[in-house]
């Protein structure tokens, strides 16, 4: 399967990955934390923010390869910066840190399923994070379940709103139905999770 991912685009998922676990780590850490804290949270973001970013993007990837055309994660350097600035000084959360490119002309189906894929991992990651929240106890296990919950939640919600170039805008076109129910469930577990 890494054969399947040339260098550059390893490099931009890890810079990617690293960056948004930064930012997320600087939420977590406003108005001071311990050097094991901030080694904590910057472990756990990068568990639950970098797996479900990652394999959001790869999911895509791999969706697009199933039909037959190339696709690459690029990452997008001003929106990593601005990502990681927002962060820490306004305590929010801004990411966009790129896109993966699909190189074809996929049919309307083809790009709806392809881009359905990203948000599909994301709500599927949501069962492993919930079992830990559920299942984990008050403490560390039940800490990353609910982080893991709620990041994946927001990751897939965000990516179904139908607007520019996000994949809710090409669901919609291939078949609203499905982007009902995507977003739906997306939304639904985002509520469940800020409870």
């Amino acid at each position: 399967m890494l054969e399947r991912i040339p260098l550059r685009e390893r490099r931009d998922l890890l810079i990617a990955w690293l960056a948004i676990s930064v930012a997320f780590t600087l939420i977590y850490i406003r108005g001071g934390v311990s050097p094991i804290g901030l080694l904590f949270f910057f472990v756990m973001s990068l568990v639950t923010v970098g797996v479900a970013f990652v394999l959001h993007e790869l999911a895509h990837k791999f969706a697009a390869m199933r039909y037959g055309y190339w696709a690459e994660f690029k990452k997008d350097n001003q929106m990593l910066l601005v990502a990681v600035v927002m962060a820490a000084l306004v305590g929010i959360v801004f990411a966009a840190p790129g896109a993966t490119y699909v190189y074809g002309n996929a049919t309307r189906n083809e790009n709806g399923r392809i881009s359905a894929a990203g948000p599909v991992t994301n709500l599927l990651l949501c069962i492993p994070f919930a079992a830990l929240m559920l299942f984990g106890g008050g403490g560390l296990l039940g800490t990353v379940g609910l982080v893991g919950l709620r990041v994946n939640a927001m990751i897939a919600t965000f990516n179904m709103l139908p607007i520019s170039v996000l994949d809710g805008r090409k669901i919609l076109a291939w078949n609203p139905v499905i982007f009902a129910v995507l977003i739906i469930a997306s939304l639904g577990i985002l509520f469940w999770s800020l409870l």
